[in-house]
């Protein structure tokens, strides 16, 4: 054989078999975990190829866009909102999201972070909107999970599912923070008075209740001295109905000693002079126990 025709065959295996090498390289997609990959035949989308070894027709078949399907966070944005009672506040909030059909988030929008960060400033502004500040404050919460599905409803024709939505912080203009602070002091004052206020008046009613005490206590006390006399008035009536005069000169004579006793007991009186009608009484007396 010629060394022309050899050289000349040579070339046709090797061309072919880089054509063939060139074609396997082309029709051979491995796509990793993390990613999709969009695949496009004359300009039109084709198919979606997921994780793995996947085939394409050379030449036909081209690969445009490879999309990471991993989690993704927009970068912090800060929005002003008015609140229902007129309250101008900044809202900072992080979205993540994650796309899961590549085909359309291709097609359909061009910047995805810029389209998801007007969408949560415009759905910010409303919810707050209907909102007072004190509820915004509180129910920050319930503020996440209303923004996260009025997100999840517009971005589903993007092909996005909205996994987390967060609200940073809630800031105030410095003349409304220096109002709600003289708010604050004021019903700080107004607890520490109401506090003082009612601390009098528990001391008012336990110093009435003292007193009621002690003069229910010196009621009882006259009830029961009078109930003492009485009882005794009525022994002295039923002696002296039993016993006649007799038992009345014998109480008058009693009496009439313990008068003496009481005045010989004081100071400065070592001597009693007693009138004779008084040692009458004594003698009467006498008689009488003498008698008993």
């Amino acid at each position: 054989m010629p060394l022309n025709d050899l050289l000349g065959g040579n070339s046709v295996l090797l061309a072919l078999a880089a054509f063939v090498i060139l074609c396997v390289f082309l029709g051979v997609r491995i796509v990793p975990q993390s990613e999709k990959y969009v695949v496009e035949r004359f300009g039109r989308l084709h198919s979606v190829l997921g994780p793995g070894i996947n085939l394409i027709i050379p030449f036909l078949d081209r690969v445009p866009h490879k999309i990471s399907i991993l989690e993704r966070q927009l970068p912090t944005t800060s929005q002003d909102a008015i609140t229902a009672d007129n309250v101008l506040v900044q809202v900072d909030t992080s979205v993540f999201y994650r796309i899961t059909e590549p085909e359309k988030t291709v097609y359909r929008i061009r910047d995805i972070d810029g389209a998801i960060a007007t969408t949560v400033a415009g759905i910010v502004r409303s919810e707050i909107g209907k909102m007072e500040l004190d509820t915004v404050q509180s129910n920050r919460g319930g503020l996440i999970a209303t923004i996260q599905d009025s997100l999840a409803q517009v971005v589903d024709d993007w092909g996005i599912e909205v996994t987390r939505a967060e609200i940073l912080d809630v800031n105030l203009d410095d003349a409304t923070r220096a109002a709600m602070l003289q708010q604050l002091n004021a019903e700080r004052a107004r607890r520490a008075a109401v506090t003082e206020a009612e601390g009098s008046k528990r001391a008012v009613e336990l110093n009435a209740d003292a007193e009621l005490y002690q003069a229910q206590k010196q009621a009882e006390a006259r009830r029961v001295q009078a109930d003492a006399e009485a009882y005794a008035t009525e022994v002295v009536a039923v002696a002296i109905s039993k016993h006649g005069l007799e038992a009345a000169q014998y109480q008058v004579a009693l009496k009439q000693v313990e008068a003496i006793a009481t005045v010989g007991k004081s100071e400065g009186n070592q001597t009693v002079i007693l009138p004779a009608s008084v040692l009458d009484a004594f003698t009467d007396a006498f008689t009488l126990l003498k008698g008993k």
